[in-house]
Formats: structure tokens, C-alpha cells, sequence
């Protein structure tokens, strides 16, 4: 039954308003079929992959035919007018090209990049869609860090308003707990309202009507993480797609100089032909002429003003922006490994700082509380009380959404493969 409800999350249309369970792989699978940027990024594959057939077929023969049909007269022919019809078939096929090899060469390695692309497209993908997921994990923990704020500070209300009635407390006690009350009520409007505004992204990320209820299965908790800043490094100079697409980008510009370079370089190619004309369409005892060739053609353009020079000069600096850009990248690749790494460990010494600040707030506030009720305290104590255990309750949940997300931006940073 589980199985059959996951498959109708993917296959069926969901109706405006219903409610979907999901889990994180449920989101990252959804937002992976249904994502737009990831079909475009198939068309550009596609449209790589055709290219690199069309340079292909260049190298292949080619067969051409020509037909032409006339009506003659004049003096040339005694003032006698007939049909003259010829056909020319001919065949051809490249032999040496310097340029339609760099051209291959250069469509192979686009191929490549557009993959890589496609590929970096969807790791983006993944880590949209875990982000997306956790925020929602994040304001459902908010929600229910507010709601005890307010179901907290609402039963300290009604026991300040009963000594109140009894004259035991003043009645700026009521005034700011009231106050205090109001400012939690506000608090947990806006993390309701940051919450549907969570679930409006996820549903258009992965395909959904925006006001589709999810439910969602999981909860953020803490998984610790083993590896060091060396071993993300090398893996993701090793494997991170956009830096393998920009290596390619590199190649297919030393393919672009080559190919300038052919310039200086002859062109030979085989062609076979055959031309039959007369006065009836095709072949017969009218006939005129018949004749057949068979050859090699060369051609070498010994001087062209300099114009191969200034391409050789342009691709070269074409070269030189994709070997930067790919350096640059190497860098980027670099910075956002050790930044990820950083924040994952920072936030991983929060969570076990602010755990502890959690279970002091805690004790801290019903020890308030006790010295209020037995008038020894003070109303400010224990809104003061109040005040810190909410901030170290949204402390805590914050240091384990930075977590989380860190480890799925690290993920994105090293290039865990998709489909690659």
C-alpha cells in the first residue's frame, strides 16, 4: 500500500488542496523528473549530439545529382531546334581536412561539457530540493518552539491575573505578561506563515499544485561526519561536474586553434563523377556524350592576406579564457569546499552547545517560576526565564538545520554524482 501511494505521488495529477506524505528522497526523486532547467539542460544534450553527428557525416561521401533540360535552336544548329537534356551524378568524400577534424574534435568535447552541464544541473537540483525540505522541518520545529512560548507564557498569565484578583501581585505584573504574551502570539504567526510559504517552494520545485498540504516523514537530527577538508578537496577538483565541463570547455577551445591553424593546411578529397547528355532525358541511341571521372582534388590556398593568422591569434585567446575560467573554477571549487566544510563544523559545535544551554533554560525557568509562585520572585524573572529558553530551544533547532543544509551544500560543493 506504501509503494502504491508513493507511485501515485509520480504519476498522477495531484488535485488543488490534497495531501501528500513525503520524505526527502520522495522530494529529491519528484523535483528531479518534474524540474524545467534540468529538460532544457536534455535539449542542450541533444542538441550536442546532434552537432557532433553533423561533423561526422562531413567526413563521410556525399552524393550529388544534376539534371538539366534545355530547348536549342539557332544558327548553331542549322536553325534546327531539339531538347537538350544532361545528368551529372557525382561522389565525393574527404580524404585529408584539417579543419573538419578540429571541428570533430571541438563537437566531441561540447558533447562532454553539455553532459557535465546537464549533470551539474541536477546535483543543483538535489540540493534545492533538500533545502527546501529541511526549511520545512525547520519552521514545523519553529511552530512548535512558539506554540510552547505561548501555551508557556498563557498558563503564567492566568496564575498572574488569580493573584492579581487576590491582591498579591501588582497589576503591571498582568500589563507585561500580557505584553509578553502578544509579542509570543506574533512570533508564532509569522513562523506559521513562514511555514506554508516552505511548503508553496518544495511543491513548485518537484512538480506540485502550490497549496498541496504535505506531510512530511522526517525530522532533523544530527549524523556525524567523518570526513576532512583534504579528502572533499581532492574529491571534488576529481569529480565536481562544472569543474570537469570547464577541462572540456579548455579542450574544445585547443580544437578551436587547430582548427584556425588548418588554414595553412591543403584539403584533399576523392571524387568520382558521371555525365550523360542528349536530346532525350536519359541514356539512349540519342545520346551526345557520355563521360566519366574519377580523381583526387587538392587545394592549398597559398596566401590569404593574413586573415588564418588573426583566426590562429583569435583562438589562441579564446584558449587563454577558457584555461583561465578553468583555473577560476579550480579555485571556486577549492573555497566553497573549505567554506561548507567550515560552516558543517561550526554548526555541529553548536548543536552540542546549545543542547546543554536548552536543559539549563529549562531549569532556569522552573526555578523562576517556583520563586514567583511562592512570591520570592519576580513577573521580570520569569518572562526573563521565558525569553532564554525560547531563544536557546530556537538556538538549537537552528544549529541542526545549518547542519543539515551544510552537509547538502558540502554534498553540491564536491560534486556527488546524480546520474554521472
Amino acid at each position: 500500500m506504501v509503494l502504491g501511494g508513493l507511485m501515485a505521488v509520480s504519476t498522477s495529477p495531484v488535485l488543488a488542496a490534497d495531501t501528500v506524505q513525503l520524505d526527502l528522497a520522495d522530494s529529491v526523486r519528484m523535483a528531479l523528473e518534474n524540474n524545467r532547467t534540468i529538460k532544457q539542460a536534455y535539449a542542450n544534450v541533444d542538441n550536442a549530439r546532434w552537432s557532433l553527428s553533423q561533423v561526422r557525416r562531413q567526413m563521410g561521401p556525399t552524393l550529388s545529382w544534376n539534371t538539366t533540360a534545355a530547348r536549342v535552336g539557332g544558327k548553331a544548329s542549322n536553325n534546327v531546334e531539339f531538347n537538350n537534356y544532361g545528368n551529372t551524378g557525382a561522389v565525393t568524400m574527404p580524404l585529408f581536412n584539417e579543419e573538419l577534424n578540429a571541428a570533430r574534435a571541438s563537437a566531441k568535447y561540447a558533447l562532454n561539457a553539455a553532459d557535465l552541464t546537464l549533470e551539474n544541473t541536477k546535483q543543483s537540483t538535489v540540493q534545492y530540493a533538500t533545502q527546501y525540505y529541511y526549511n520545512i522541518l525547520q519552521y514545523r520545529n519553529m511552530i512548535k518552539v512558539y506554540q510552547d512560548n505561548v501555551d508557556t507564557l498563557q498558563a503564567h498569565l492566568d496564575q498572574v491575573n488569580a493573584q492579581y484578583r487576590v491582591g498579591t501581585v501588582a497589576k503591571s505584573d498582568v500589563l507585561a505578561s500580557k505584553v509578553q504574551l502578544a509579542n509570543a502570539q506574533q512570533s508564532l504567526v509569522t513562523a506559521q506563515n513562514n511555514y506554508d510559504v516552505a511548503v508553496s517552494t518544495l511543491n513548485n520545485l518537484i512538480g506540485l499544485p502550490t497549496d498541496t498540504v504535505l506531510e512530511l516523514k522526517d525530522e532533523l537530527q544530527y549524523t556525524k561526519y567523518d570526513l576532512d577538508l583534504d579528502a572533499c578537496t581532492n574529491y571534488a577538483l576529481l569529480n565536481r561536474a562544472d569543474g570537469l565541463a570547464a577541462y572540456y570547455t579548455v579542450k574544445q577551445a585547443e580544437a578551436g586553434v587547430k582548427s584556425a591553424r588548418a588554414g595553412y593546411l591543403p584539403t584533399v578529397s576523392a571524387s568520382g563523377s558521371d555525365a550523360i547528355a542528349g536530346t532525350r532525358p536519359f541514356k539512349d541511341n540519342n545520346t551526345t556524350s557520355d563521360v566519366w571521372s574519377v580523381g583526387v582534388t587538392a587545394s592549398w590556398n597559398l596566401f590569404d592576406n593574413g586573415v588564418t593568422s588573426a583566426g590562429i591569434h583569435a583562438a589562441e585567446a579564446d584558449l587563454l579564457k577558457a584555461q583561465e575560467a578553468s583555473a577560476a573554477t579550480d579555485e571556486q571549487i577549492r573555497l566553497d569546499v573549505r567554506t561548507e566544510l567550515l560552516n558543517l563544523r561550526a554548526a555541529e559545535k553548536n548543536i552540542q552547545t546549545t543542547s546543554v544551554a536548552v536543559s539549563q533554560a529549562e531549569e532556569d525557568y522552573k526555578i523562576a517560576q517556583v520563586s514567583y509562585n511562592a512570591g520570592v520572585g519576580t513577573n521580570l524573572s520569569v518572562m526573563d526565564a521565558e525569553e532564554k529558553l525560547t531563544e536557546a530551544r530556537t538556538n538549537y533547532y537552528t544549529a541542526l538545520y545549518t547542519y543539515n543544509t551544510s552537509k547538502a551544500a558540502l554534498d553540491k560543493a564536491m560534486g556527488i554524482p546524480v546520474d554521472l
